[in-house]
């Protein structure tokens, strides 16, 4: 998992942002980390701007701390990022 993610607690969750170099490219990570999402059944929360997206990945509910399933999830995104970004 990359340095980008940060653990949390209270309540448990990983938060992660990647900037990217226009809106297009950051449309594009975005279209391709919905059918991740979907492929997984992982449903993070997404908030973004122009040229970046904020990630937060909860715990499942009923659940007081991240799966490596969660955990597996953020390195998905990170080597999804990578094809869109050079550095994350």
């Amino acid at each position: 998992m990359s340095h980008q993610w940060q653990e949390r607690n209270r309540p448990a969750r990983l938060e992660g942002r990647y900037e990217f170099k226009d809106y297009s490219t950051l449309r594009d990570f975005l279209d391709r980390a919905a059918e991740l999402s979907e492929k997984e059944e992982l449903y993070p929360d997404m908030g973004f701007g122009r040229d970046y997206v904020n990630i937060t990945i909860h715990v499942d509910e009923g659940h007081d701390e991240l799966s490596e399933k969660q955990h597996q999830f953020a390195e998905q995104l990170d080597n999804l990022a990578e094809q869109f970004i050079t550095e994350i």
